[in-house]
């Protein structure tokens, strides 16, 4: 019996595969990040189902290319990577890892928000550079968190269960969010336009997709709108954020603090001047880095990927509209 080939970029862990045993033949490619090997391309032909990561574009020259495919699976909450479109019109459908990863965002998110807050990378360097000489009631001074406002900007599972952090530790709640009724209201949050909430909030934390509409929404404009003692958190995407405009905002004091897990490039480049800012933390995309969420995602990745072969409506569909006719 011949197996569907599986494209896999890049080695998993096989205990997180293990499900895929005796079901596909898969096919991996090398260690290095950043899309599909040639080796891998060569055999788009013959693939029938594709295992990707955030890192690997899938395009609409791509997905031509791949006439026998009738899946493609994603290891990641966000599709941005993935021309959907092309794929919809492939009637290939397209699957993601909700859900999964919502916890340990929002823990990463508001880890960000404290360290940002209170400076803690200066001031552990400070400390480990002979810097800490005794107690100083002026020194190492950061933001209150209880009493103070934060602003979400897109209330979906990862912004409200960072909401629900932001309750334990006193602060007030605004949100806003793209479309009107995108989610059922929060208790207990007041739903805003983006510019109210930019004016309002003492901590921003970013939340929305990756879209045309959302690209560059942190831009020069955003930021001077935002306080000068405001900080900025983005684990959602890069792109988000506009970087140059966020760099000279640092710079320049428009806001007290920026706290980021993803980037515009991504990875920034280590020699980018943003690394140098003592209020800028930079982390290298670990939203969802822990063992029990990496693994589920790649276990829910497997049960989208072998319900696509199996002719079946995947658990987890971004373009379900390819049932539908």
């Amino acid at each position: 019996m011949a197996y569907p080939l599986v494209l896999l970029a890049h080695p998993l862990p096989p205990d997180w595969l293990a499900s895929l045993q005796g079901h596909v033949r898969l096919l991996v490619g090398p260690a290095q990040p950043g899309g599909f090997a040639p080796h891998l391309l060569e055999q788009l032909a013959e693939a029938e189902g594709i295992f990707s990561l955030l890192t690997d574009p899938i395009t609409a020259d791509f997905v031509s290319h791949a006439p026998r495919l009738r899946v493609v699976s994603n290891m990641a909450v966000g599709y941005d990577n993935i021309d959907v479109a092309a794929c919809t019109h492939h009637k290939i459908p397209v699957g993601n890892t909700p859900g999964v990863l919502t916890e340990a965002t929002a823990d990463l998110a508001f880890g960000l928000l404290l360290s940002a807050a209170r400076g803690l990378p200066k001031a552990a360097m400070d400390a480990r550079d002979g810097l800490w000489n005794t107690w100083s009631p002026t020194g190492w001074l950061g933001m209150d968190l209880t009493g103070a406002t934060l602003g979400i900007v897109g209330m979906g599972k990862i912004g409200r269960a960072v909401a629900s952090r932001a309750r334990a530790f006193g602060m007030n709640l605004l949100y806003s969010e793209k479309e009107s009724g995108a989610s059922p209201a929060l208790e207990g949050a007041q739903r805003v336009s983006l510019d109210e909430l930019l004016a309002a909030s003492d901590f921003i934390s970013l939340h929305c997709p990756l879209t045309a509409a959302t690209r560059g929404l942190i831009n020069e404009s955003t930021l001077k709108k935002m306080k000068k003692t405001a900080v900025l958190i983005n684990t959602a995407r890069g792109p988000i954020v506009e970087t140059d405009a966020l760099l000279r905002a640092l710079r320049e004091n428009w806001i007290f603090a920026a706290g980021l897990d993803v980037t515009d490039p991504e990875p920034l480049p280590p020699e980018h001047p943003l690394y140098d800012l003592p209020n800028c933390l930079i982390l290298p995309h670990i939203g969802s880095a822990t063992f029990g969420v990496r693994r589920r995602m790649a276990e829910l990745a497997c049960e989208n990927l072998l319900a696509g072969l199996q002719g079946i409506p995947l658990p987890n569909c971004v373009n379900p509209e390819v049932y539908r006719s």
